[in-house]
């Protein structure tokens, strides 16, 4: 809306001081035609906004404006800037609105209190880009209009008409009652019933939605907390369960069963090592689990195990033996 946005200008001012239209822009994601006409609305209006013209020139505001944020300590405030500042533009589409809120937290704060949480805020880093050994998984793009729709049948408690596409599956239409709204390691999940079955659709396979204005049939109150763990249980306890018997290095244990779903059994093998019984989810998941310990771990069996795992390393020997 308009009026947040000016609001927003108004703070960006306040707490960085001359800034040219082009940079309002990029912090306010709107055109630098917009920004010049948001200015003019906000001098119109008797806002002390002016203009400085060369090289270095650009918009500010003339001193003496406020707002009042009562209530607040420091490390509240530092708790906001912290976790919002980090990860708020994958919070199901409220990014821009996470970053005018924390404009208008940093505006409130008083003077000597807005540096010290400054400078702390430089010395503190949430959840960053890369870590010690990979980059972070890229987060899942989903659609602004559609994330909008989805989230408004959330809050609004009305019937959800999504056009989904499953894994490996054309997209249809659905109509769902949403329950709430999950995100995990950058991935948003919607939770759901539909015709009264629990369900659980992933955000970025939602490639439309429409909110319905009949109301979603639901409890008042809901604990997602309980529910999430419930549909995790359900999923990693059903389909094609596998159960492996394997040996692995004793400073590798740990690698291996934080991979699997369970441990059947447990104790130690003639030369040092341990014997397990581990199970995966499928086929797939405990040939991944078994190989990435490379010679940590031995699969004692299925023979089709063995079997994919020797067909995969002589494929990686051949392919770099010499010459």
């Amino acid at each position: 809306m308009r009026a947040d946005r000016l609001v927003s200008l108004v703070l960006l001012l306040r707490q960085r001081g001359r800034l040219t239209a082009a940079a309002l822009a990029r912090e306010l994601e709107v055109s630098t035609r917009t920004v010049l006409r948001d200015v003019e609305a906000l001098s119109a209006a008797g806002v002390p906004v002016y203009a400085e013209r060369g090289r270095h020139g650009g918009f500010a505001l003339l001193p003496g404006l406020r707002t009042e944020l009562t209530g607040l300590t420091h490390d509240e405030a530092l708790a906001l800037l912290v976790t919002g500042g980090g990860r708020g533009e994958h919070g199901f589409g409220l990014g821009p609105a996470l970053a005018s809120a924390l404009r208008k937290v940093v505006d409130a704060l008083p003077a000597g209190s807005r540096a010290v949480a400054g400078d702390a805020v430089q010395r503190l880093l949430v959840d960053p880009e890369v870590d010690l050994v990979a980059h972070r998984p890229v987060p899942e793009d989903v659609p602004g209009a559609t994330l909008a729709a989805v989230r408004r049948a959330v809050l609004a408690g009305c019937r959800l008409r999504i056009h989904y596409a499953p894994a490996g599956q054309g997209p249809r239409w659905r109509t769902v009652d949403p329950i709430g709204l999950v995100t995990v390691r950058d991935r948003s999940y919607l939770l759901a019933t539909r015709d009264g079955a629990d369900r659980t659709y992933r955000l970025s396979r939602v490639q439309a939605a429409e909110e319905l204005p009949e109301p979603a049939r639901r409890p008042d109150r809901v604990d997602l907390d309980e529910i999430w763990r419930e549909r995790c249980a359900r999923f990693r306890f059903g389909g094609d369960q596998v159960t492996v018997p394997a040996r692995v290095r004793p400073g590798r244990q740990e690698d291996l069963v934080g991979t699997a779903l369970a441990v059947r059994a447990a104790g130690p093998d003639v030369d040092g090592w341990l014997r397990l019984e581990v199970t995966f989810q499928d086929r797939r998941h405990a040939e991944w689990a078994l190989w990435r310990l490379t010679t940590d771990a031995e699969a004692l069996g299925p023979a089709w195990l063995r079997t994919a795992l020797h067909d995969r390393a002589a494929a990686i020997a051949a392919r770099y033996g010499a010459g």
